[in-house]
């Protein structure tokens, strides 16, 4: 299948994953073979005349399946939802918060800045400004980035930052024919204006456009990417499957055993309280192998079991300067240090984000693989996770397509994404960067670590990594 996927599917330009060797990744090896841990230095982060940016706590409501119980909500109501459980979790008074910044990627223009709108909803004080940010999967990230760069700048204190989304109701359009003709209408002054622009009308007219999930630039769907990528390195829908059963079976435990402290309810209006993520479904590999391709067919190995579902959720989390959250009684989570941000090839290289932006991040923190305790990535796909791991694992990769001497190295699975990921918990776009956030914190807490390491992919070829460092106990 690999070979038939790669000669027949691949654009010559990808073919440089092919001229490497790279091993067969199995999850269930690598978690009993995992390297040995160098000795941490154990040393902070923090930077002499730098502002210290500390996590006071991160929320989200319960991540569902779209069409399920948000489907008659709108993206705001969402966010408000957030909003409000972050403040029931922290007490923060509303008029100690500076800004709000919020992420979305598919918007409703009716709530075109959710972030004001959704900041009105749960009480916020109108003099409390709030501004939308929008980067495809790394929306959240970039919200959270943004409020680390107001209060390192000293314009700012208290931040919240967050996301959402809302699958179940995308806005769909009017062909652009339509849309012409309804406003010329609207303009036309005169009875005969109009019959004239009405005897254009043609039934093509009526086709809407729905909304793409493919790139613009490439006019390719992610999917398809996660295909020929997995086919470029190499990795077997056997190994796709295995890593999406771990996922959830990692995200099930941490459900059952109140890991997943993040979740705050919802009270869904007409309906019951929500408590928990409704897309965490252990299965079997047996079962898993019964699905058909989605993208590339036949021969394709990405299907729906090994993929990240369409998702309804946000998130919001407060940040604030150190001192700041001291002064309050607060006890921060979590320390925000070094970040970054990646792109490449949107084509060849759509989901190789953390690949590029993870040893860049740890140059810029002087940190090595060994150092990192607990690392969150963003599992698009089990078939992208596992391509970056082996790129990851490469030295030809390194210095052919990243310019460096030697490779990274991949994380350790025993160390990776230990309460699930998006597979399981649900990725509401812009939802999941807080989600990633708050878990390396919660993870170092729990786990007695000191660095975690975010990373995640995003559509336009782009990428994200930042390390969390914890806060002393």
């Amino acid at each position: 299948m690999t070979s038939i996927l790669t000669l027949k599917n691949l654009p010559s330009s990808a073919k440089w994953a092919l001229r490497f060797s790279l091993r067969p990744l199995s999850c269930s090896s690598q978690l009993r073979a995992a390297p040995a841990v160098q000795t941490k230095s154990k040393k902070t982060l923090a930077k002499p005349n730098v502002r210290n940016v500390v996590v006071v706590d991160g929320v989200r409501i319960p991540f569902l399946l779209s069409g399920t119980s948000y489907k008659d909500l709108m993206a705001h109501d969402l966010a408000r939802a957030a909003l409000s459980g972050l403040l029931h979790r922290t007490s923060v008074p509303k008029e100690v918060i500076d800004y709000i910044v919020y992420g979305t990627v598919i918007q409703e223009v009716k709530t075109s800045n959710v972030a004001r709108e959704a900041s009105l909803g749960a009480g916020f004080s109108d003099k409390t400004p709030a501004h939308t940010v929008t980067m495809a999967c790394i929306s959240s990230n970039q919200a959270i980035t943004t409020g680390v760069g107001l209060i390192a700048a000293g314009h700012s204190d208290v931040i919240v930052a967050g996301g959402v989304e809302l699958m179940s109701d995308i806005p769909i359009r009017h062909s652009r024919k339509m849309r012409r003709m309804m406003l010329d209408l609207n303009k036309a002054k005169t009875l005969g204006q109009r019959l004239s622009l009405i005897s254009k009308f043609r039934l093509d007219f009526l086709i809407p456009e729905l909304i793409s999930v493919s790139e613009f630039s490439t006019n390719e769907t992610m999917g398809h990417s996660a295909d020929r990528l997995a086919a470029a390195f190499s990795v077997s829908r056997l190994e796709q499957d295995e890593y999406a059963l771990r996922s959830h079976s990692l995200a099930k435990k941490a459900q059952d055993e109140g890991l997943l402290s993040d979740v705050v309810p919802f009270k869904v209006p007409g309906k019951d309280t929500v408590t928990k993520d409704n897309g965490i479904r252990p299965s079997t590999l047996e079962q898993m192998a019964k699905l058909k391709p989605a993208f590339i067919k036949p021969y394709g190995t990405v299907t729906a079991a090994n993929s990240s579902f369409l998702t309804d959720g946000a998130s919001a989390m407060l940040i604030m300067a150190e001192e700041k959250a001291l002064a309050m009684g607060y006890k921060p989570k979590a320390y925000l240090r070094e970040f970054l941000y990646v792109s490449q090839d949107p084509k060849d290289q759509l989901l190789l984000g953390p690949t590029y932006a993870t040893p860049k991040v740890l140059e810029k923190a002087g940190l090595t693989m060994n150092d990192i305790d607990a690392f969150e990535f963003h599992e698009a796909f089990s078939g992208q996770i596992l391509a970056n791991f082996k790129a990851m694992d490469s030295d030809w990769f390194a210095q052919n397509c990243m310019g460096r001497k030697t490779k990274v190295g991949p994380p350790p699975l025993e160390k990776f994404n230990n309460w699930g990921g998006s597979l399981s918990l649900g990725h509401p776009f812009a939802a999941t960067g807080c989600r990633l956030v708050i878990t390396a914190a919660n993870r170092l807490r729990k786990e007695g670590g000191q660095y975690a390491l975010v990373a995640a992919c995003a559509a336009g070829g782009q990428g994200h990594a930042m390390i969390v460092e914890a806060y002393p106990k």
